[in-house]
């Protein structure tokens, strides 16, 4: 056992930047007693107030954080950062918490990670709106214009935005295939392509990595392990409803090959997700409990060796915006939460996602369940990515280059660039577009002072020359407050919200552009909006751009839009593009000439 923590000693080879990586590694696990190792391996979240300054136990909000107790009680140094602010702020949070970090014993510097941020959806599940970072199309917008040159520059510029405010670690990207229509994640991925997006996530890699990791890289955890897209009915295994994942299609393979494509080019960390795979010679336990798949298969077959982190909140029932959420121990709910801890570590992991239960680990080596030494080989893993990255010689950020690099003029350029040549046109009848002149416009859901600056707004349809509607995909509300956050269920209108719809598209020729963050169906709109155009985050001025000439279409449908529910009821979740005769097809998208 190692002596109980003594105030911080200077001078250690841990410490000492001239070494090999390797020496410092072993010669501060030498030093670690049990509780510090034990809060190596969590990785939860932390939250900050609007000026910077930490949330603790004290303070409101979406969960219970006390940033002080993680820190300098359960030696944890390992977070990521829910909700967004004003850069330089958010660069003086992470300089404090890095100052926190160094008045422990061993002064262990922390890694902030990061949901997405880049984009337009706001999920605090998932990922956060772009704030004040520069805004691009989600993942599916990327995927739909097909040029991995495109990502290589997105996440680049995510990289030098991330490393300006401290985040070391992307949680993403998020590699599943779309392939159960109905499913809410769908909009983090790059659609129903496994050849797509093994192409796309290399590039993804290499912008966020480097050609390897190093001072100037963000970590790349890559999700979710083994492929999280066949989920039964479509829905999310962040819910107990939701936790069957099936194969009835007989495509577990292909499901594999994005991943394969981004441990090939050095990917960092791995995510398993929540599913619990059932009908497979897999055993029926979600993935990040699963031995057959994250030791067998991830570390023995495909050979990765680096970190793996489990997904939020497998060990621990959790208050998430007052409402209490299961621990999502799919398969083995009956467990207690020690044995739970157990079998992760067993299945080959390294670290707990949304975790502070760093005193089951304690209790695991203590107990003889588990042998320091294993734990010893996680941190060899962990601890040596905080080396290669710099933070143990260089962890603070420049409060004044942050506030000059978050949305800097040319990231944000690129980014509206990138909008515009997302947009999928589906349908242009009668060569409607692109529409000339200042016509007599009238707009629903689309801000009214963008609008102005192409044509004179009117107040109804009946006064127009062209109306613009923009949409969102349908979706069926769920009354948990934490749950309504993943759009599931039905992707058709009620009958009650298509009726003024398709009212308009009767009384006006109507440009119709459709969020898409999941497979829309959409038959009735299709045949009688006068322009259809699909969107994956873009703004306003993007979409009246395509509609007025001044930027061109360039997006295909990164996944099929089905026909109708039946369909989508009858095709097999783990099948891409496979609904019977779609209203649109996968890699549909006209061109203006």
């Amino acid at each position: 056992m190692n002596a109980a923590p003594t105030a911080r000693d200077e001078g250690h080879p841990y410490q000492n930047a001239e070494l090999p990586v390797e020496q410092r590694v072993e010669d501060l696990i030498a030093r670690m007693t049990i509780a510090e190792k034990a809060g190596q391996l969590f990785h939860t979240m932390l939250a900050m107030k609007p000026d910077g300054t930490p949330v603790e136990k004290s303070d409101p909000g979406m969960i219970p954080i006390d940033t002080t107790g993680m820190l300098h009680s359960q030696y944890m140094s390992h977070f990521n950062l829910l909700g967004t602010g004003d850069p330089a702020a958010m660069a003086r949070w992470q300089n404090t918490i890095q100052s926190m970090a160094s008045e422990t014993r061993l002064g262990i510097p922390v890694t902030l990670s990061t949901d997405p941020r880049h984009a337009f959806t706001d999920n605090v599940g998932a990922s956060f709106n772009a704030g004040a970072f520069s805004a691009w199309p989600e993942p599916l917008g990327l995927a739909a214009l097909r040029d991995p040159q495109l990502v290589y520059e997105y996440a680049d510029t995510v990289r030098r935005e991330y490393l300006a405010v401290g985040f070391r670690v992307a949680l993403h990207p998020q590699i599943d295939l779309a392939s159960e229509p109905r499913w809410s994640r769908q909009n983090g991925t790059f659609g129903s392509d496994a050849a797509l997006t093994s192409q796309l996530v290399r590039a993804y890699v290499r912008g966020l990595q480097g050609d390897r990791l190093g001072r100037h890289s963000v970590s790349a955890m890559v999700k979710h392990f083994p492929g999280g897209g066949p989920q039964k009915d479509g829905e999310d295994p962040h819910f107990p409803h939701g936790k069957e994942q099936v194969y009835p299609g007989g495509m577990r393979d292909l499901h594999l090959e994005p991943f394969k494509a981004a441990i090939d080019a050095g990917c960092a960390q791995m995510m398993p997700y929540y599913g619990q795979p059932v009908g497979t010679d897999w055993e029926e336990v979600g993935f990040g409990f699963n031995k057959d798949v994250v030791q067998t298969l991830l570390r023995d077959r495909l050979g990765f060796d680096g970190i793996v982190c489990t997904d939020w909140g497998l060990i621990s029932d959790a208050e998430i915006f007052g409402e209490m959420h299961p621990a999502r121990a799919w398969g083995l709910e009956s467990l207690p939460e020690l044995e739970k801890a157990a079998r992760v570590l067993e299945a080959g992991c390294d670290q707990f996602g949304g975790e502070a239960r760093t005193d089951l680990i304690v209790e695991l080596v203590e107990s003889g369940r588990i042998p320091e030494q294993r734990l010893d080989a996680s941190l060899r893993r962990i601890l040596r990515e905080k080396f290669v990255l710099g933070l143990f010689d260089a962890p603070y950020v420049d409060v004044d280059l942050a506030a000059e690099t978050v949305g800097r003029a040319d990231f944000t350029e690129a980014g509206a660039r990138a909008q515009r040549r997302s947009l999928t046109l589906l349908t242009n009848t009668g060569r409607t577009l692109p529409v000339t002149g200042r016509p007599k416009l009238y707009v629903e859901n689309v801000q009214v002072d963008v609008a102005a600056q192409y044509g004179e707004l009117v107040d109804s349809p009946q006064q127009a020359d062209l109306a613009i509607l923009r949409l969102r995909t349908p979706y069926e509300p769920r009354a948990n407050v934490f749950e309504s956050h993943f759009h599931s269920g039905r992707l058709t209108f009620t009958e009650e919200e298509l009726k003024p719809v398709l009212d308009l598209l009767d009384t006006v020729p109507t440009v119709v552009c459709i969020n898409l963050e999941r497979a829309a169906v959409i038959p009735d709109i299709a045949e009688r909006a006068a322009v259809l155009v699909a969107d994956y985050g873009a703004s306003d001025a993007a979409v009246l751009d395509i509609v007025f000439g001044r930027a061109r279409p360039e997006g295909s449908l990164p996944f099929e839009l089905p026909r109708s529910m039946t369909a989508v009821e009858a095709s097999r979740p783990d099948v891409p593009n496979d609904t019977d005769n779609p209203l649109f097809p996968h890699g549909a998208g006209l061109r203006l000439g």
